[in-house]
């Protein structure tokens, strides 16, 4: 009786582990580049990270280097004030184009010191009115924009992100190793020729 149960302990032990690995395996498929693309840059990035802002540029030089899309996540840093407000108006600007979401982030990262949650929305006001758009007082009454960056945030959660930003650079090979992650961004572009030449 005793062994049965120390049997059947380990047989649940295994089975969690198991599907662990499986639900694993799922999510890094995320990890794949745009439809027509054979690599691409994956962030998962927090308006309000000082070191995302740093990534930010260099990130943008290696899409236009190598003429490859970047594809953001939003992962608002809970200690962070105004990173999930300013994200959700990142998203109302992608709904109008997904270039006009993109200068949005390139310029809070740009002023990001400068920028408060009591400011935040006079900065964006700003820019809408630069780019001659309607900013409206409530930006997403519905919550779809909310929606989508805890559906973001609840990926990178599954994929194993601790911290932002987390950057990967990622191609559409269905063997060996199709994404990696950029742990020193100095390598970036190393690692880019890496994958485009496993890729070829």
């Amino acid at each position: 009786m005793k062994k049965q149960r120390l049997w059947l302990l380990f047989l649940l032990i295994f089975l969690a582990l198991a599907g662990t690995l499986v639900l694993r395996a799922q999510d890094r498929s995320a990890l794949r580049p745009p439809k027509g693309a054979k690599i691409a840059l994956v962030v998962f990035q927090d308006l309000e990270c000082p070191d995302c802002a740093r990534a930010h540029p260099l990130i943008e030089e290696a899409a236009r280097t190598y003429k490859i899309p970047v594809v953001q996540h939003d992962f608002p840093l809970p200690y962070h004030q105004w990173s999930l407000e300013a994200a959700v108006m990142a998203r109302y600007f992608d709904s109008k184009s997904a270039k006009l979401g993109d200068q949005f982030r390139t310029e809070v990262f740009a002023h990001q010191p400068e920028i408060t949650k009591e400011n935040l929305r006079a900065f964006a006001d700003k820019f809408a009115a630069a780019h001659k758009v309607t900013l409206p007082v409530f930006v997403d009454p519905e919550g779809k924009f909310a929606a989508a960056i805890e559906a973001d945030k609840a990926l990178g959660q599954r994929i194993g992100i601790t911290h932002t930003p987390t950057l990967y650079v990622v191609s559409n090979r269905r063997g060996g190793t199709p994404f990696v992650e950029v742990v020193d961004r100095s390598k970036l572009y190393q690692q880019i020729d890496e994958m485009k030449r496993a890729t070829d």
